[in-house]
């Protein structure tokens, strides 16, 4: 198992700070808009350096969402921000109408995603939306698992054409990646390579999934594991690779099974190398108010219950 380590832990809403700043400096279409969030969505920096580029909707994301969509006709590269939540499950509509059916370059930019949003409890940690957002045509759909990661997503997304949705959280968690890497729209991550299970992991699951590895390692059972930070477009060729290798997989990922990384797993198995597939995640439930690791033990989102389920895959493999 090849050994990761980490220094400092920060939250991924930082990495967005970082980014959208750096862009501030280099790309003068960039504009930061938020609904009255700014401080959660760390846009400080972005805010004092340029305010003539910051637009402070208030409570208002639905109007944001246009708002977004109108700039993006005058040639700038909105990034729209608030919590997950209101991101998505508030303003579903005009991002299919305003933003997705014309294809409109607007990013939208996502904060306190999932259980790890905390003490908020149920109404503000959303599950479900990356299955909402994927399912939209023309919607790029983004999930990075560290500090690092996510600034480097933030700086990509503003290269790409199109509709984006990048979702990133509050609690602090290790920084595993490289603080220079380039960022790949669409392309998977080989974090181990073994002949065992194949481990498929988004967000603040990759980090359990390493540790997965370490403990299953020390059993003697060797895995792929793989960080899938792009949930669309999907990597298809990186699942089928590990997995024809490995005959069983494992996805693992802060967020309902229904439509999620598992979901996507699932498709890509089914059509093209039915195998065994066990699924970490949350099942069928709304969240609840509590601590991140609380919520983290209690619906199951643990390296331990990874090496469980990779087990399980084994044991199932034909």
């Amino acid at each position: 198992m090849k050994k990761y380590t980490y220094t400092e832990k920060k939250d991924t809403r930082s990495g967005f700070g970082a980014g959208i700043l750096e862009l501030g400096r280099t790309n003068p279409n960039v504009v930061a808009l938020t609904a009255d969030l700014a401080g959660s969505l760390k846009l400080e920096g972005f805010i004092k350096e340029f305010p003539e580029r910051y637009v402070q909707c208030g409570i208002s994301e639905a109007n944001m969402i246009g708002v977004s969509a109108g700039l993006t006709i005058g040639g700038k590269i909105p990034f729209a921000t608030t919590f997950a939540n209101f991101a998505t499950g508030r303003v579903y509509d005009q991002i299919r109408q305003s933003v997705c059916y014309s294809n409109k370059n607007v990013k939208i930019c996502a904060s306190h995603a999932g259980l790890t949003l905390g003490e908020d409890g149920a109404t503000h940690q959303i599950l479900e939306d990356l299955g909402m957002m994927k399912m939209l045509p023309n919607m790029t759909v983004i999930n990075p698992c560290d500090f690092n990661q996510t600034k480097a997503a933030t700086i990509a997304i503003a290269e790409y054409e199109g509709p984006v949705y990048l979702r990133f959280g509050r609690p602090v968690v290790p920084i595993f990646t490289p603080a220079d890497q380039k960022f790949e729209i669409g392309k998977a991550i080989v974090l181990n390579e073994g002949p065992d299970v194949s481990i498929f992991a988004t967000g603040h699951l990759v980090w359990e999934a390493i540790k997965a590895g370490e403990i299953l390692a020390e059993e003697g059972i060797e895995a792929d594991i793989i960080n899938i930070h792009t949930i669309k477009p999907f990597d298809e060729e990186a699942v089928l690779a590990s997995v024809r290798k490995t005959r069983c997989a494992v996805s693992a990922e802060e967020h309902q099974l229904n439509g999620g990384l598992g979901d996507s797993v699932a498709q890509v198995l089914s059509r093209n190398y039915p195998a065994p597939l066990e699924m970490i995640g949350v099942h069928d439930s709304f969240g609840e108010s509590g601590t991140p690791d609380q919520l983290m033990q209690k619906y199951g989102l643990t390296a331990e219950k990874i090496v469980e389920a990779a087990k399980k895959a084994i044991e199932r493999r034909a």
